[in-house]
């Protein structure tokens, strides 16, 4: 019997911002795979970039936002070989956000619908656990804000 290759699919490694102001968390709201979603700003690493220069790029097509970086906060290694890189940025008060885009986008129906500013509890548990594996307790504020939670167990699929 013949061993079938599997195919090996590369996909480009991202970078993603954490951006908070006022205690509320720079969102985009986005139509991808069938669903609308809150995501963060970010998007692919092009050949010849940082992680670090990515993740500005992004913020500034995506919206309209110089950052300067505070920290990384965290790398995600996926099974594809790719890598995903979450950074907190710092932008200046007098900055306000725009709806941005998305260069590689052609479409009449681009995906990213807005941007926004948003509090923990405006999103949804499955979009607030990727704002956590993004590392967001490391976000001066918001590890505070887990120690006030209480200590009863909450999951979306249980009946």
């Amino acid at each position: 019997m013949e061993k079938k290759e599997e195919q090996y699919v590369y996909r480009r490694s991202r970078s993603v911002a954490i951006v908070v102001r006022n205690g509320k968390i720079l969102m985009e709201r986005v139509f991808y795979f069938g669903r609308e979603f809150f995501t963060v700003p970010g998007g692919g690493i092009e050949k010849g970039e940082t992680p670090e220069i990515a993740v500005l790029r992004e913020l500034k097509e995506e919206c309209g936002l110089d950052g300067t970086i505070v920290k990384p906060l965290s790398v995600q290694y996926k099974d594809n070989g790719s890598a995903e890189y979450s950074f907190e940025v710092s932008i200046s008060d007098d900055q306000e956000a725009i709806t941005g885009y998305d260069p590689e986008e052609t479409s009449d129906n681009p995906p990213l619908k807005e941007v926004l500013w948003m509090n923990l509890n405006e999103i949804s548990e499955k979009d607030r656990a990727f704002l956590w594996s993004y590392g967001l307790m490391l976000v001066p504020g918001f590890f505070d804000e887990i120690k006030t939670w209480g200590d009863e167990i909450s999951y979306p699929g249980q009946k």
